[in-house]
C-alpha cells in the first residue's frame, strides 16, 4: 500500500474558498475518475492552534494506492508530480510541487 501526501497553503481570506473547492469539486471528481488502484482520499486541515492566523491555512491530502503504478496512472506519468488544477492554483499561496510517498511498514490498531 502506498500513502501519497500533498500539502497546499492559502492566504487567510481564501482558506474557506479553497476547502470548499477541494472537498466539493476536486476530491469528488478525482474519486469519480475510477483510477485503478486508488483506494481513498482524505482531506485534512492543520489545526488552527498550530498556525499563525496571518499565514492562512494548511490542507493536507492523503491518498492510498495499491502501488506506484497506480499513482502514475493518477498523475498521468511521473508518480511524484503534483496534480493541482488551475482553479486550485488560483486560491493557493503555495503548495508542494512534488507529493511524498510512503509504504506501509506495519499497522497497529486498538
Amino acid at each position: 500500500m502506498i500513502l501519497r501526501l500533498w500539502r497546499g497553503f492559502t492566504d487567510p481570506d481564501l482558506s474557506v474558498a479553497y476547502e470548499d473547492l477541494l472537498t466539493g469539486q476536486i476530491a469528488p471528481a478525482i474519486m469519480a475518475r475510477g483510477v485503478p488502484g486508488l483506494h481513498d482520499l482524505t482531506v485534512l486541515r492543520r489545526h488552527p492552534r498550530e498556525l499563525d492566523p496571518a499565514e492562512g491555512g494548511e490542507v493536507l491530502t492523503a491518498m492510498t494506492f495499491t502501488d506506484l503504478d497506480a499513482v502514475a496512472a493518477f498523475t498521468g506519468g511521473d508518480p511524484g508530480t503534483s496534480v493541482v488544477p488551475p482553479a486550485a492554483r488560483a486560491l493557493l499561496s503555495r503548495f508542494d510541487e512534488h507529493s511524498r510517498h510512503y509504504t506501509t511498514v506495519r499497522r497497529f490498531s486498538s
